[in-house]
């Protein structure tokens, strides 16, 4: 516990006395200590993803809901693990938007055959074909879970995969939420 305390206290320090920054950092465990949290909103470029029938839809779309954006590929193998838990967080926390976009070459069919084999339901099949938002967005590498406020400006990144919908998962993306 007294080490929970001094995390906290470290950590809100850091923050700059940021009560709402601390409380989220203080949050993290599990997969979630992969969560860098910014400073400050970094801004996001404009883009335009792709849907399965080839439909533009802009992340400005977004702009006004909390948004789980997350670079992910068929070919990745960390990204097809944690593409279910991603389906579970859209369920329990209908109120934000989770957007999985895949990015680079990925067939249509090969995304909706993936969907059908791991049951994902509630996701929209979102396509950055050549790359350009990941690229825009410093994407080094698959997966990458990039958290959006309502104004559409990234707070917090995480690289590699994470359970989304654990109790943990949640608990740190309601702390970002009510901290606005």
């Amino acid at each position: 516990m007294l080490r929970k305390t001094l995390l906290v206290v470290y950590t809100a320090l850091a923050f700059g006395a940021n009560a709402a920054a601390a409380d989220v950092a203080g949050l993290r465990d599990g997969d979630m200590k992969k969560l860098a949290i910014h400073m400050s909103p970094a801004p996001v470029p404009d883009a335009v993803l792709l849907d399965a029938a080839d439909g533009e839809h802009a992340l400005a779309d977004y702009h006004g809901k909390w948004v789980v954006l997350n670079f992910w590929a068929t070919w990745c193998a960390p990204c097809r693990k944690e593409m279910p838990s991603l389906d579970r967080l859209q369920v329990a926390m209908p109120e934000i938007a989770v957007l999985p976009v895949a990015t680079g070459r990925n067939a249509v069919e090969g995304i909706q055959r993936f969907y059908e084999e791991a049951a994902v339901v509630k996701l929209p099949v979102l396509r950055d074909p050549k790359s350009q938002l990941a690229r825009a967005m410093g994407v080094l590498g698959l997966p990458v879970t990039v958290i959006l406020n309502p104004e559409g400006q990234e707070v917090a990144r995480l690289i590699g995969d994470a359970e989304w919908d654990s109790e943990n998962a949640q608990a740190v993306l309601r702390a970002m939420i009510a901290g606005q």
